[in-house]
């Protein structure tokens, strides 16, 4: 009996319970709708539903949901329009609204007014006046505070103030920015719009842009207006959420969670008139706490550099991958344009033109010299009267002579030397260029690694942020004491100390790309990613080359193959043949080729133009012609010449010795240099495997360490611990993809070739080589 009147009861206290959870049919009024504010309202619904749960049934009609388009009239008529139906609670948002609703004086049905008002133009009296089944909740922003911001950030002088007509009409704006103006010692222009024309067709004269208006602007329109705002090098800010700099405006003081703290607060309201609370005594003005947030892209668009005082408390949105390059290289680009540009390869290129010519200096000892002279005399009277016309007393002649050399060993030796020497010097060019494509490479896997290094470092700058509100929270919930805010405070400054250095050394890593392509060193420039089996690298077989040395049965042939092929290119070896060559020359000849005699032919013309004086007539039957020759064939052979020969000879000896001992040194240093560029390539296979677990298993981590201190689980060093092994495992995971490829490009110049630079024939070539070389060892 007991347990049925038990049963009855519970029955009774069910319905009763039942009957109490009400119905509330809920009208949203606003100023504008797109589907950005379609999707905002449907956030703010989903919020209120959720506050609300169980206390009641809520209803959001879409035949409540009335849109004026600015028009007053129409904004008084769909407020009524609420009223007469069968509405219980009204939401109004906008200016519009607002200027009509707060100005009817008595409601009948709860009405909440909510919207974002400069604090220049809140009337904080009629917020805090008690008017029954009214509020208004107002979040406080304020145009001074954004401009001052502004400022700070570009200092222009001539700002552009682009609102909405209605609001113009509705709020007293030109006194406001008036009165602004003032205070900051800057000049605004109000900007007026219905559409993007009236914005973008107003942009003269101006040096800055300040969104004051543009809420209601479509994601699209948003874009287009910062693109052109870009385009324009006109530096822009919002009063808007983040959401405007996504697209493309500069700047913002206003983030997400000022809009989370505003949909809280509309919902809390609502709970609060289905439990039945007078709603006069809920007029809130919520604080605007928002950050600074820059996109990242649109500042480097814009030309605009970044204040490193700023950076601590600002949040960058954006891609640091996403450059506003003048040009973007990949890596074939760049060693191309190295080898074409390289100043320090122009330089040995000269030294090949000054070798060309020592070898047609060598050479032109077989061509004929040819000299012309001319001479004038005067002799003693009496000397010349005795001479019997030999020599008169004044006399004028010419003569022009010929010398050429029919054989000579020196000149011989000296020609082989000086062709010698510039294919030795030719070689040193293809050494340098090597070394110069090689250093290239070096330089852009170095931006790329720096590139990453920025992204990651302002990841953690963000983290540190994050995780410092966290603190923040735990402290005030009592969950944790100020040493850990303080702490991470710390941290935050540190951070962005790494931040800035990242920024500098992503820079200093163009400028060494700009030196090596000649440009000059503020082109901005870009790289392209580099990624194993994407790109210019699917068709090269890297990851081959990685399959080869991962296989120990395969690598040995392999890596002795590679000894065989980089000494067989190396320039550096040939270059030293070559010299060899030349020291073998001179050594044979101040050995045998001193004993061969120097055969030269020469040749005299003279002709006598006038004499006069004393002496000046022959003998009689002794006439002398006027011009005359003379023909003679020399043959010179040193005999001894003071033993230079043999000292000579020596000298070339010892130098040749040097030489080959310098080849052997060479060839041993190629080995070693392939060994090694083996091993650091087998290290980085492993780097690129492992690293990808690392950073998956760090991440992991720190997601469980962060809501664990959040729980306050566990303490401040563990959480940093897990954010600074994260930090390095994507360190490691970004770069591991890109010191493969380095420690690739240093076995090939250690090969004395770059497979990148080569055509499909060539690199089959390689392959077959391999293939007869393997085919050797096993035979």
């Amino acid at each position: 009996m007991q347990k049925l009147f038990c049963a009855i009861l519970f029955v009774c206290f069910s319905i009763t319970a039942i009957s109490q959870n009400k119905s509330f049919n809920i009208g949203y009024l606003l100023d504008r709708t797109s589907p950005e504010i379609e999707g905002l309202l449907d956030e703010l619904t989903k919020e209120i539903s959720a506050v609300t749960g169980e206390d009641a049934t809520l209803n959001f009609p879409s035949s409540s949901q009335l849109v004026n388009n600015f028009n007053t009239q129409l904004a008084l008529q769909h407020y009524n329009t609420l009223l007469n139906n069968d509405t219980d609670i009204i939401i109004a948002f906008g200016v519009v609204n607002n200027a009509v609703i707060s100005k009817i004086g008595s409601y009948s049905k709860p009405t909440i007014m909510f919207g974002a008002l400069s604090e220049e133009l809140i009337d904080t009296e009629r917020i805090e006046q008690k008017i029954e089944n009214y509020t208004s909740i107002t979040t406080s922003q304020s145009y001074a505070e954004d401009l001052r911001t502004f400022q700070q950030l570009v200092n222009p002088s001539k700002v552009g103030v682009v609102i909405e007509k209605a609001f113009i009409e509705n709020l007293p704006l030109a006194e406001t920015f008036l009165e602004i103006d003032r205070e900051l010692d800057i000049e605004t222009k109000l900007i007026p719009f219905d559409n993007l024309n009236d914005i973008t067709s107003n942009l003269d004269e101006i040096d800055g842009v300040y969104l004051a208006g543009g809420f209601y602007l479509s994601d699209a329109e948003m874009k287009t207006l910062a693109e052109v705002f870009i385009e324009k090098k006109l530096p822009s800010f919002t009063a808007n959420p983040a959401k405007d700099v996504d697209n493309g405006i500069l700047a913002t003081n206003h983030d997400q969670s000022e809009m989370n703290q505003f949909f809280r607060r509309i919902a809390l309201t609502v709970e609060a008139v289905v439990n039945g609370e007078d709603l006069s005594r809920l007029t809130s003005k919520l604080e605007s706490k928002g950050q600074l947030t820059i996109n990242f892209n649109t500042a480097e668009r814009i030309d605009m550099p970044l204040k490193y005082s700023l950076i601590a408390t600002t949040t960058f949105i954006g891609d640091p991958d996403i450059i506003a390059a003048d040009r973007t290289y990949d890596l074939v680009g760049v060693m191309k344009e190295a080898i074409a540009k390289n100043l320090d390869l122009q330089t040995i290129e000269q030294d090949i033109r000054l070798t060309e010519k020592d070898v047609q200096v060598a050479k032109s000892d077989y061509l004929p010299n040819v000299t012309a002279g001319a001479t004038g005399s005067y002799i003693d009277p009496e000397l010349a009267a005795v001479a019997n016309g030999s020599n008169p007393e004044v006399s004028t002649s010419g003569n022009i002579t010929l010398q050429q050399t029919l054989f000579s060993e020196s000149a011989n030796a000296n020609i082989s030397i000086q062709k010698s020497l510039r294919a030795a010097q030719e070689e040193n060019y293809n050494s340098e260029a090597l070394n110069t494509v090689f250093n290239t490479a070096t330089a852009y896997f170095t931006a790329l690694i720096l590139k990453a290094n920025l992204k990651i470092q302002a990841q953690n700058l963000e983290l540190t942020k994050y995780n410092l509100k966290i603190a923040e929270e735990n402290y005030e919930a009592g969950q944790s004491g100020k040493a850990d805010v303080l702490r991470f405070r710390s941290e935050l400054a540190q951070n962005t100390q790494e931040f800035v250095e990242a920024i500098n050394q992503l820079e200093q890593g163009y400028y060494q790309l700009n030196q090596l392509l000649n440009n000059p060193i503020n082109t901005k420039i870009d790289v392209e990613d580099a990624e194993l089996k994407t790109g210019i690298y699917s068709n090269y077989n890297y990851e081959q080359l990685g399959q080869f040395l991962d296989d120990p049965k395969l690598r040995e042939p392999f890596v002795k193959f590679l000894i065989q092929e980089a000494i067989n290119n190396a320039p550096e070896l040939k270059a030293l043949q070559y010299n060899l060559d030349a020291t073998e020359r001179s050594e044979r000849l101040f050995g045998a080729g001193r004993f061969l005699p120097t055969l030269a032919l020469q040749g005299q013309y003279n002709y006598e133009f006038s004499r006069s004086g004393a002496g000046s007539a022959f003998l009689p039957g002794f006439e002398q012609p006027e011009g005359y020759y003379t023909v003679g064939l020399s043959v010179s052979l040193p005999l001894f010449n003071q033993n230079k020969q043999n000292l000579n000879k020596q000298i070339a000896s010892i130098q040749k010795e040097q030489l080959e001992i310098s080849q052997d040194n060479i060839r041993l240093g190629i080995e070693k240099n392939i060994n090694d560029a083996v091993l650091e390539l087998v290290n980085q296979i492993s780097n690129i495997q492992l690293s990808e677990v690392f950073e998956a298993s760090a991440k992991e981590t720190l997601d469980l360490t962060q809501t664990s201190y959040a729980n306050g689980a566990v303490n401040i060093v563990q959480l940093i611990d897990a954010q600074n092994n994260y930090l390095q495992a994507q360190l490691a995971s970004a770069n591991a993809t890109y010191n493969y490829l380095q420690s690739s490009m240093q076995l090939e110049r250690s090969l004395g070739l770059f497979f990148l630079l080569q055509d499909n024939t060539e690199r089959e070539a390689f392959v077959q080589r391999f293939l007869e070389f393997t085919q050797t060892l096993n035979d």
